[in-house]
């Protein structure tokens, strides 16, 4: 089976040798990995990692709760990213209500200016959407004109309903490995509901392992074959049939993945 991890952070130093690793996902069959931009240096570092290895994409952009680090200028060095083959999309971006300081008048300022880079630009645009759910649902309603070329909500902890409500958006959703706790009934639900071809597998690594790992760190793609099963398992389909999908649907979101 071909697997992907379309969402995981492979900064920070966590991983040792990211040579082995990306050796032993290969044993796995996880063949590609999207590794996500943060702000203006994540996105640079993933840019530098999809330089080095063949399996490994990025994409660019500014995450919600980093935009203290935003600059004057900083929008335009995302776009030269961008440019770049292996850039897939632009992000992560989007609304996070989680933290009491959180400055929401400037999260939809920087959120529209990146959705407007991403229609600019032809890319799709990767999602984060904490605590925020009602506002993200009318913010991504009224600019669903700037969402043809593609939006996924990553790591999707919405309910089914607001899921579905997206999914006629033209929105992929990707699950990670809280999905696989019994305990996670919004996101299980989510999966079940949804149009398969709407569905994708992610780690965010280092964070949020999948039951097996229950209290590691960090969490690698590595993860991907159990996640996959635990959807395919949600859904009463085979593993190999939803990796299908799960790759079809990656390559139909991703252009820039290149070859199926």
């Amino acid at each position: 089976m071909r697997y992907i991890d379309v969402h995981c952070h492979l900064d920070g130093g966590h991983f040792g040798g990211l040579g082995g690793l990306f050796a032993r996902l290969k044993e796995l069959g996880v063949e590609k990995v999207v590794a996500a931009g943060f702000d203006l240096q994540s996105s640079e570092f993933s840019y530098r990692l999809a330089e080095e290895y063949e399996g490994v994409y990025f994409t660019a952009g500014f995450h919600p709760t980093e935009l203290k680090k935003y600059k004057e200028g900083d929008l335009e060095k995302i776009a030269a990213l961008a440019a770049h083959e292996k850039c897939v999309a632009i992000g992560e971006i989007g609304l996070d209500y989680h933290y009491p300081d959180t400055n929401k008048p400037l999260q939809r300022e920087i959120f529209g200016a990146q959705l407007d880079l991403a229609d600019k630009l032809g890319l799709p645009v990767v999602i984060h959407s904490r605590d925020c759910a009602e506002d993200m649902t009318e913010f991504l309603k009224e600019n669903a004109a700037k969402l043809n070329s593609g939006a996924l909500l990553h790591c999707y902890s919405h309910s089914p309903e607001i899921a579905l409500e997206l999914q006629k958006l033209g929105v992929y959703f990707s699950f990670g490995g809280t999905s696989t706790y019994s305990g996670s009934k919004r996101a299980r639900r989510t999966i079940a509901a949804l149009n398969a071809e709407r569905i994708l597998t992610e780690t965010d690594s280092p964070y949020l392992p999948p039951k097996s790992r229950a209290g590691t760190f960090p969490n690698t793609p590595e993860s991907i074959p159990e996640i996959l099963q635990n959807i395919a398992d949600i859904r009463g389909v085979t593993a190999e049939i939803m990796a299908k999908t799960v790759w079809q649907n990656a390559h139909n979101l991703f252009k820039k993945l290149g070859n199926r």
